[in-house]
């Protein structure tokens, strides 16, 4: 038996700003384990997950926690997998800048890709994304697929505000609906649209969301400004915050 996220990517992974057991700790296991249902792998129960953590982050909190899941199996990359191992790994948590430089980036997605949707451990498509965006001096590069609407950065999703309306790429443009974008979603009111470059362009505000960053102002999308609204930006923050606090 081998280990198949080493041979070949087949893996699922979790990036969590641990606060305990909270309700995103349990939106990050729901997300993994139905990833995991796709892909046929294993999936501990709820529980060996949270114990997995606790016993690695003895009592603290404010941390970041990453989760893989790794897969096991016959050697063939087209062979199932048969059993799986959770791996956790825990870092000084780091909160970001107060805004953000972004790209375009060059490399398409295409919007029916059926890895783009989950959080595997094939992650080499984002990691370029991320490099070539940092190489120009931004913070990441905006994915767009093959029709030219747009998808999400490398490792955030996307909002932007026009005249009062929040709006977010849809999720059939081919992207990870992250588990942050989801629980604002529930609680303000957020538009799935198709999205071009001149609706971004376009935007009064810009945002990127995820886990780690919550959500996070872009000031500057390659040559053009704008503006940051602190008591908007303030606002989501604190919707973020309810979900992840015991």
């Amino acid at each position: 038996m081998v280990n198949r996220s080493f041979f070949y990517g087949e893996g699922l992974f979790e990036t969590i700003l641990y606060r305990g057991r909270t309700t995103k700790l349990l939106r990050h296991y729901r997300r993994l384990s139905e990833s995991a249902k796709y892909f046929h792998m294993p999936c501990p129960d709820f529980e060996t997950f949270c114990v997995k953590i606790e016993e690695k982050t003895k009592g603290r909190k404010d941390l970041y926690v990453k989760v893989c899941l790794l897969s096991y199996g016959k050697p063939r990359y087209y062979e199932m997998p048969q059993k799986a191992e959770l791996k956790v790994f825990v870092y000084r948590y780091l909160p970001k800048l107060d805004s953000v430089r972004v790209c375009v980036s060059p490399f398409l997605r295409h919007s029916s890709d059926p890895i783009a949707r989950h959080k595997t451990l094939n992650y080499l498509f984002n990691i370029m994304v991320k490099r070539q965006a940092m190489q120009q001096g931004y913070y990441d590069g905006l994915i767009l697929n093959e029709t030219g609407h747009i998808t999400e950065c490398s490792s955030a999703n996307l909002l932007i505000v026009k005249k009062g309306t929040i709006y977010t790429p849809h999720r059939n443009s081919g992207l990870l609906f992250g588990t942050t974008l989801q629980s604002l979603m529930e609680k303000v009111k957020v538009e799935e649209t198709q999205l071009t470059l001149k609706d971004l362009f376009d935007a009064d505000h810009i945002f990127l969301a995820n886990s780690l960053i919550g959500v996070l102002p872009v000031s500057k999308v390659e040559d053009t400004i704008f503006k940051i609204d602190q008591e908007l930006t303030k606002y989501l923050q604190e919707v973020l915050q309810e979900e992840n606090t015991v």
